[in-house]
């Protein structure tokens, strides 16, 4: 029986053609941006493809084994049977290959999604991004409103002090006046008092002088 007429090698063209096209869409969906829409429809149809292909290579490995039984029935021979072998193999390592690295990122996907979903779930007790930026707006409102009453109560402060020491220095230059005033008007009473005395010395001896 020619290749033509043989039912394993009819089959096996199917096969190929639909693995030729599995590694087509592979390589696409190895250049796509990961977790994104093109990506999770390609995962979706490589797995789906990855499972039809293994099922058929499967099923065709099967015919493999029921030849292998009775070669010279089908008119093959060991040769023919250990090539159709290696052929099946291969077609199952490739198709092997390709769900590996699939599935592979698919979990890696799905753990990041799952990460994300539990920063989400975080997310959703804090407030939303609106909030959280009124919130910022007021606390830095407030904190400005507390700056400047503090600034302005500092400013208050050191301006009763400059008024205490404004007053003070009055107070101080006032009774420095008024000490000097004090200090002149007991030398002034100092001086009347001598000329008293002197007035007195010089009438006391006056009077001396008529009694003699």
């Amino acid at each position: 029986m020619s290749s033509a007429q043989d039912p394993f090698y009819i089959v096996k063209e199917e096969i190929q053609d639909s693995i030729d096209k599995l590694l087509s869409s592979f390589h696409r969906w190895e250049q796509v941006l990961p977790e994104s829409g093109e990506q999770l429809n390609l995962t979706k149809e490589l797995l789906t493809n990855c499972e039809s292909i293994e099922w058929q290579v499967d099923e065709l490995d099967k015919t493999v084994s029921v030849a292998a039984r009775n070669p010279s029935l089908y008119g093959i021979n060991e040769v023919e049977l250990d090539k159709r072998r290696r052929w099946t193999s291969n077609a199952r390592s490739q198709v092997g290959n390709v769900k590996k690295q699939v599935v592979a990122r698919k979990e890696a996907n799905g753990l990041s999604t799952s990460n994300v979903n539990g920063m989400r779930r975080e997310l959703m007790r804090l407030p939303n991004s609106h909030q959280t930026d009124k919130s910022s707006q007021y606390k830095s409102q407030a904190t400005d409103d507390l700056i400047s009453s503090e600034s302005d109560t500092q400013l208050l402060i050191m301006k009763q002090q400059d008024d205490e020491l404004d007053a003070l220095s009055y107070d101080v230059e006032r009774i420095g006046h008024v000490g000097l005033t004090i200090h002149e008007e007991l030398l002034a009473q100092e001086r009347i008092i001598d000329e008293l005395d002197t007035e007195m010395d010089s009438t006391s001896d006056r009077l001396e002088f008529v009694q003699v």
